[in-house]
């Protein structure tokens, strides 16, 4: 699908024709630069390369500069293929924010911020066992029983634990664009997004 590199902004909120509420994030949507082009006959797959914020020469590698050299830019950040994109480009061309029009749906993909080590109710919505009265002594958010008696003597894997939470791709669809501001390079899209502010994310069509 056609899509962008950008970047969140943050969360705002916008009031419609009806006066209602609505809560927003911002992305800088753009502009993106194709880096590469495979086709069928070359790669096995037809797909476009994005790349999205510049980089420092210095903390580029060789084999990197030498990529995007070919495309005449500037090393970048981030990079992205984006397979079956709808319009015929060719290397060095720049895509911005215009790709994307007031009242369409879009993707939004990212990595969500990650919450460190986690117990069972917040990771998982346990409910905890038991109750809070009665003698009950510190067992309020414990998972409960994990395992079988004698047989099969172990764990079955899959067993909902505790650990570590977050830091996953995640990505949430149907998301309406609310607001597109082409001088800005920013877009805004109904609803929450994944990961923190300044997090790279890519938004398809």
């Amino acid at each position: 699908m056609s899509g962008l590199i950008g970047k969140k902004i943050g969360m705002t909120s916008l009031y419609d024709e009806n006066g209602k509420n609505i809560p927003c994030t911002v992305i800088q949507a753009g502009p993106c630069v194709v880096t590469q082009v495979r086709t069928s006959e070359v790669d096995g797959y037809n797909a476009v390369q994005l790349g999205f914020d510049d980089k420092k020469e210095k903390s580029t590698t060789k084999a990197l500069e030498g990529h995007f050299k070919k495309a005449g830019t500037s090393p970048k950040k981030k990079v992205v293929e984006f397979k079956y994109f709808e319009q015929e480009l060719k290397l060095g061309d720049t895509i911005s924010v215009d790709l994307f029009v007031e009242g369409e749906f879009v993707d939004v993909a990212g990595i969500s911020k990650g919450k460190g080590y986690q117990g069972v109710v917040k990771r998982h919505h346990f409910a905890g066992v038991g109750q809070a009265t009665h003698g009950q002594h510190n067992r309020l958010r414990a998972p409960g029983s994990v395992g079988a008696s004698s047989w099969p003597s172990r764990i079955f894997k899959g067993m909902r634990m505790s650990g570590r939470m977050g830091g996953d791709k995640v990505k949430v669809q149907n998301l309406r664009v609310v607001k597109v501001l082409l001088e800005q390079n920013l877009i805004i899209v109904k609803g929450a997004v994944p990961g923190h502010k300044n997090s790279y994310i890519t938004i398809e069509k």
